[in-house]
């Protein structure tokens, strides 16, 4: 895989739970090129990486110390959570397309509505329970 799919790839098995950024990836598969757990070649124009036969021992042997990062990334999480991840997901293409798309009228109703969700979000982190 290349940096981006495993991005998406640790997305998916966490249940959206945890995105790591480019800016964590990419230096962490550096990382574990210089230790030789994994090799990089060029393949269409990408970067694309492979355990190498030192990467599939070590993987085994995490494995069976602990759960998989993305499990431990989701551990804990309750359904309103998961829920909640869903639905960003969800929100987050129709914002991006109408700022690419949208009237100027759409991209400023869009924005008020944007400004208006995020001041109830605090709101709703500033109430005693």
């Amino acid at each position: 895989m290349h940096g981006y799919e495993m991005i998406q790839e640790l997305e998916e098995r966490s249940d959206g739970m945890w995105r790591p950024s480019a800016g964590s990836i990419y230096p962490t598969l550096q990382l574990l090129e210089d230790e030789g757990l994994i090799v990089g070649e060029e393949h269409e124009g990408k970067r694309r990486f492979t355990l190498t036969d030192a990467g599939r021992e070590a993987a085994a042997k995490r494995a069976a110390d602990r759960p998989p990062p993305w499990e431990q990334a989701a551990e804990g999480a309750d359904g309103e959570r998961a829920e909640l991840f869903h639905a960003i997901k969800q929100f987050a293409p129709a914002v991006v397309q109408i700022a690419q798309v949208g009237s100027p009228d759409q991209a400023q109703r869009a924005k008020e509505i944007l400004d208006e969700a995020r001041k109830k979000l605090y709101a709703i982190l500033a109430e005693d329970e």
